[in-house]
């Protein structure tokens, strides 16, 4: 009786466990009565018929990462390059991926493979090096659209490394080198042409500055000329006015003028060796004496004009007396 009591349990412990099911988060299982698909299961705990539904596939609905591993492929210009990718990948329908292909993560991996070496091997070498994303987006594009009816969706698919032969690598690091050596040389050419334009404009605008310089000095020199001639002119009308008086010290006042200028004039002569000095230095200091009078005479009469009021004018109708 004992026997058959734990008989009795085993088999209900072993109806409960193919009964009972649970479902871990991230995955879904399919179930199948008598070997047909009839539902899945979502995460949790289901229960299954007993003796006529069991677990078919379980599957992985999670974000899943393929390696697609590296291959030679001929680009389009017959060079040689080393790819491989990373696919990024997410089953949506846990049924059609269960049951429509036998091994998924093989088949979306031959798929990569396939279309990569049909994608670069329609294009340039320069272009399958600089242009990664434009191969990205085509892949991507075809095989989205090829595993679609898996009930798989391709998220992201890219080139992990991409290896070109050694002559090619040390013929671009070349190419790079010389580029860079170009630019260096563009630049400093460059940089002598901006300090020599800034030497130029450096001597332009010097060069303005000494011509205004030379303007203004020449304005000055032009105006202090201007004024010592209206000296003169008024102290030789002083002087004639005082020859015409019948003054004999401003005859004197000229003589010695010109005796004194030739004697000067004499004395910074380069080639004359000898200086002669006039033996009747007394007749020259009584000369210099008459022209002292003679300033003193002159000096008086231009304040005696300065302090006399002005004479008063007439007009048509009288006397206009002067303004202040």
């Amino acid at each position: 009786m004992s026997y058959f009591a734990l008989a009795l349990v085993a088999l209900a412990i072993v109806l409960l466990f193919s009964v009972v099911k649970i479902v871990p988060q991230g995955r879904e299982f399919t179930v199948e009565r008598f070997g047909k698909y009839t539902r899945t299961l979502a995460p949790g705990i289901s229960l299954l018929t007993p003796f006529v539904e069991r677990i078919g596939r379980r599957m992985n609905m999670m974000e899943q990462v393929l390696d697609v591993p590296q291959q030679e492929v001929i680009t389009k210009d017959n060079a040689m390059v080393k790819v491989d990718a990373i696919v990024f990948i997410q089953v949506m329908d846990a049924a059609r991926a269960a049951y429509r292909v036998e091994n998924l993560p093989y088949a979306i991996t031959q798929l990569c493979s396939t279309n990569l070496r049909t994608v670069v091997g329609s294009m340039d070498l320069d272009e399958v090096l600089f242009q990664r994303d434009n191969i990205n987006s085509r892949l991507l594009t075809v095989i989205d659209a090829a595993t679609e009816p898996w009930g798989v969706k391709v998220n992201r698919i890219e080139i992990k490394d991409l290896t070109p032969p050694v002559d090619i690598t040390n013929a671009m690091a070349r190419q790079m080198k010389a580029e860079r050596e170009r630019r260096a040389v563009i630049t400093e050419a460059e940089g002598e042409k901006q300090a020599a334009i800034a030497r130029a404009e450096g001597a332009k605008q010097a060069a303005i500055l000494e011509a205004e310089g030379r303007k203004e000095a020449a304005f000055r020199d032009a105006e202090a000329r201007e004024r010592a001639a209206e000296a003169e002119a008024k102290a030789t009308a002083m002087v004639s006015q005082a020859i015409a008086a019948g003054d004999v010290n401003a005859i004197n006042y000229f003589v010695a003028q010109k005796y004194v200028e030739a004697f000067a004039e004499l004395a910074r002569n380069p080639t004359a060796k000898t200086v002669i000095v006039p033996a009747e230095m007394g007749s020259l200091v009584g000369t210099i004496a008459g022209i002292g009078e003679l300033v003193g005479l002159a000096r008086d009469q231009q304040q005696v004009s300065r302090a006399a009021p002005p004479a008063p004018t007439r007009s048509r109708g009288g006397t206009v007396p002067p303004t202040a």
